[in-house]
């Protein structure tokens, strides 16, 4: 018979910005679906009216796109799912499987002080209907109270909860709401979910929400808690560490290319392989590569694979990723004119750089309009001598063919010419061109400037 097909899904709650565990456990979703030619769908837990808000769920939307996660449908609101959540409750205590309980806040808080330890157990549940008062009740589950729950979990492994530690939980309030670990069983079934791939904190969960399953009579989806990101230090991740929201990351100038990478390998792996494109982490993800130990998140690692997909984009997607991080940071765009210089520039730039912001930094001299302004250091190297020798080589490039071996030739004339080393006119140069002492190859930034605009720089410098 054939396997359904797989279904998974990512439910954040809209408190907050997009945590970076929170992005993991998304990607490690829609790799899962993707790989396998089965969906990946967006339910956003907005039961906290309080702390949800549209800000926030267009944030979650916004860092999902940036990563470059495509889901399929429209996202589902958990809120908007009320009144099904308690058309099931209400089912199941038809069924026998829940039951009305009148216990009042203030008589489980004075179980619970005489029972310390023990998860509360209703006087409701075995109670007469005929004794049952017209008050309000919520609705609990009726839930075993002896043998053993058993998750069979693809990453943790056989995990077992006595049941007898294991609480009747109210699956609707006394007000007619929903709990959220009632309501997170009832959308997952009827969206269809096959996986339910999240962190780890959530297995405990897994237990009561396996009870609620069983109650109705549905199928269990297949379980994987991935354990969750820890930082350098092995404790887990907070502010202290650094970036913790992806949003962060995208400010830094973090291709998404490269974090998908990356996030990809806190906590699962493929061998030895490190450095992979998209189409290979889909075709190889599985659970089985999951490991149970907390992820550690290393910058020096990102760095190392930003660098990688950097060099290994083309110049369409490296500049798409450009114009992106601009407008997220609030930078004016890159004008016509700094394309035009900055493009044939970027097979240079993108071998030296491991972020967008380096990339940047080192492309200053095309994006730089004349006059160009020399910093201090670069002023120091433009003295009487060097403008000279700038005034030789701006009359011998005049006429010169613009290919990088002639302007080497006559740069080392030039130089010969003074009792110099290349190297030391190279610093004049970079001055002129650059406005700075620290630059890509003098001949490189040539190439990308072009004849007119090189000369001219030259010329200001002399004057």
């Amino acid at each position: 018979m054939q396997s359904p097909p797989v279904v998974t899904r990512f439910a954040p709650s809209p408190t907050g910005y997009l945590h970076i565990g929170g992005a993991r456990t998304a990607l490690f979703n829609w790799l899962y679906a993707r790989g396998r030619g089965g969906k990946f769908l967006l339910r956003i837990e907005d039961t906290d009216r309080a702390r949800s808000t549209p800000e926030a769920t267009e944030a979650i939307l916004q860092g999902l796109r940036w990563l470059g996660l495509d889901w399929d449908g429209a996202p589902v609101s958990q809120f908007a799912r009320a009144e099904r959540h308690a058309e099931v409750a209400r089912q199941m205590m038809t069924a026998g499987t829940a039951y009305p309980c009148y216990t009042t806040p203030a008589e489980i808080e004075a179980w619970r002080a005489e029972h310390p330890n023990r998860p509360f157990v209703s006087p409701w549940r075995d109670a007469d209907p005929a004794t049952r008062p017209d008050a309000p009740y919520a609705i609990r589950l009726r839930a075993p109270r002896e043998g053993v729950t058993v998750i069979q979990d693809a990453v943790q492994g056989e995990v077992t909860f006595r049941n007898d530690q294991l609480d009747d939980m109210v699956l609707l309030r006394s007000d007619g709401t929903p709990t959220y670990m009632h309501a997170v069983v009832v959308d997952d079934h009827d969206m269809g979910i096959t996986h339910i791939i999240r962190g780890d904190d959530h297995l405990t969960n897994a237990a009561r929400q396996a009870q609620v399953y069983a109650a109705n009579g549905w199928a269990l989806p297949v379980f994987a808690h991935i354990p969750l990101i820890h930082g350098a230090d092995g404790k887990k991740l907070s502010k202290r560490h650094g970036a913790v929201g992806l949003h962060e990351y995208a400010a830094m100038g973090y291709p998404a290319a490269a974090m998908r990478n990356y996030l990809a390998r806190l906590g699962w792996s493929h061998g030895d392989d490190e450095l992979f494109d998209d189409a290979q982490a889909r075709a190889w993800f599985d659970l089985s590569g999951i490991g149970k130990a907390p992820a550690r998140l290393d910058f020096k690692k990102l760095e190392h694979v930003s660098g990688h997909h950097v060099a290994a984009m083309s110049d369409a997607a490296l500049l798409d990723e450009l114009a992106g991080f601009l407008a997220a940071t609030g930078q004016p765009p890159l004008t016509p004119q700094q394309l035009a210089r900055l493009t044939p520039a970027l097979a240079v730039l993108k071998q030296k750089s491991r972020t967008l912001p380096q990339l940047l930094e080192q492309g200053r001299f095309a994006l730089i309009e004349r006059p160009v302004q020399p910093d201090d250091k670069a002023a120091a190297a433009l003295d009487t001598v060097s403008k000279g020798i700038l005034g030789d080589l701006t009359a011998a490039m005049q006429n010169v063919i613009w290919a990088r071996d002639d302007l080497e030739a006559i740069a080392q004339r030039i130089a010969e010419s003074n009792g110099l080393g290349l190297g030391k006119i190279a610093a004049p140069v970079r001055a002129a061109l650059a406005g700075r002492t620290s630059t890509p190859s003098i001949f490189d930034m040539m190439l990308a400037l072009g004849r007119d605009e090189t000369l001219a720089r030259l010329a200001d410098a002399t004057a």
